[in-house]
């Protein structure tokens, strides 16, 4: 193959590389919070206010309501690109998909209101309609793209408020919290009660060491779950375990001055972790029902 040949081939497999390229679609954003927007239209205070404001819609009524603004959506058009959004969101709660997205394409002045299976019979094609011509894109044309998308997202909230949906789901009790922490502590717990009862039994006697092992134990208790009722309670067993267990404290006794014991009780506070203050999806489910507009 001559030079030119092979020059030419290398061109066009550049120009179909571009190609295919160009023709990629717009990667999902991912999920960072109910308003996610990649063109910096909204300063801080006014994201965080709408975050604000939908965080407390969601505590209340139970429905999650999202904000995404992207600069395009190209190659795609807007509903093709928005029911991607909704597939990998998830947005609503599972089996009631009350879930309800505002997508705002900034460079292609286009935007759409997706709506979840649950909400179609109130948030109809007909109202997201409404919402997008007469309350979002006059401000959208005024150049308020932050009033546009409050305000919009006001009449969707009181729409959906109006909404007869099943009711928030209760917090579990106290007690239920308490036993799912409680569960991943237990072999700790009780590794400490059997060693330290038979250290402090040796060190104190029978009556004093087991106080203070439940009293220990009542301690660390209370540290992981914050509550003094549970916690005395599993100090009052620690206690009463520590003062029948012969047979577990007969082997220790000769770590009576084993500093050593007592210092590796420090690992069971490492143990514990904190939940995520991230936003999710329900998993709710949508089937294209909204509407779109353009300014």
């Amino acid at each position: 193959m001559t030079a030119p040949r092979i020059a030419r081939a290398v061109l066009l497999a550049l120009l179909l590389c571009w190609g295919f390229a160009a023709r990629a679609d717009v990667a999902v954003p991912a999920l960072s919070g109910r308003v996610v927007d990649q063109t910096m239209t909204l300063s801080q205070a006014q994201q965080g206010a709408l975050e604000g404001t939908l965080r407390e819609f969601e505590a209340r009524k139970g429905s999650q309501v999202a904000v995404l603004i992207v600069p395009t959506t190209a190659p795609e058009s807007i509903e093709q690109f928005s029911i991607r959004v909704a597939e990998a969101w998830k947005i609503g709660r599972k089996k009631i998909d009350d879930g309800a997205i505002l997508v705002v394409a900034k460079n292609d002045r286009k935007l759409r209101i997706e709506v979840g299976y649950g909400l179609e019979g109130a948030l109809t094609d007909v109202t997201s309609r409404r919402i997008i011509d007469e309350v979002i894109t006059p401000k959208f044309r005024a150049g308020d793209f932050a009033g546009g998308i409050s305000d919009g997202i006001d009449r969707i909230l009181k729409v959906i408020d109006g909404e007869l949906l099943p009711a928030v789901a209760s917090s579990p009790p106290q007690g239920a919290n308490f036993l799912d922490q409680i569960e991943q502590f237990a072999p700790f717990l009780l590794f400490g009660v059997i060693i330290l009862g038979g250290i402090f039994r040796t060190l104190f006697g029978r009556l004093f060491g087991s106080l203070a092992t439940g009293g220990l134990v009542a301690l660390v208790a209370w540290l992981l779950v914050g509550t003094l009722t549970i916690a005395g309670l599993f100090g009052l067993v620690g206690f009463v375990f520590t003062l029948i267990s012969d047979a577990f404290t007969s082997g220790v006794s000769g770590g009576r001055r084993g500093g050593g014991y007592i210092g590796g009780g420090g690992s069971w506070s490492s143990g514990s972790s904190s939940s995520s203050g991230g936003f999710s999806g329900g998993g709710g489910s949508f089937g294209g029902g909204g509407a779109s507009g353009s300014w």
